[in-house]
């Protein structure tokens, strides 16, 4: 996937995180994910389906810790345990990331709609993303743990 088509995406969760859970991250080195690893790499994702200028999919993957921080700095409460309010807040977080990220790639020329946040909890849930091809994976920092962000497009047109 060329970078240019990623940024978007690593631009807009970082921002929504940022505003709404006043959580600053730090990305990590990119990765391939192995194409026979459906595995999440948090304990908690959202994945939404993308459709336009291709098929593809974006989730967020989240770690207990840092989820659990997120939820506390925008709900105001501690939290000890992933119950429906937060399960609703990372369904709704994939979502105002995917708009946001579609905003600018509609500057780049690629118009995509969205479907509806599918949310999957658990150690070792499976993240399946809506579409065969590649997985890239971006690693983030906070100060609260980490979370990932995975997506997966089929076009020839945004792989690179």
């Amino acid at each position: 996937m060329k970078i240019e088509y990623i940024n978007p995406f690593i631009l807009a969760t970082r921002k929504v995180l940022s505003t709404m859970a006043f959580l600053d991250s730090k990305p990590g080195k990119p990765f391939l994910k192995p194409e026979e690893d459906k595995k999440a790499p948090g304990d908690i994702s959202a994945v939404i389906e993308l459709s336009g200028e291709s098929k593809g999919s974006i989730g967020i993957s989240f770690t207990k810790e840092c989820v659990l921080l997120a939820a506390e700095k925008m709900f105001g409460q501690k939290y000890e345990t992933l119950h429906e309010d937060i399960i609703d807040m990372v369904g709704e977080i994939v979502n105002m990331v995917s708009g946001e990220a579609r905003r600018e790639l509609a500057k780049l020329g690629f118009h995509f709609s969205a479907g509806i946040p599918v949310t999957l909890k658990g150690e070792n849930h499976d993240l399946t993303h809506f579409v065969q091809a590649k997985v890239i994976v971006i690693p983030f920092q906070t100060q609260g743990g980490n979370y990932f962000i995975e997506a997966s497009f089929d076009s020839k047109n945004i792989l690179g």
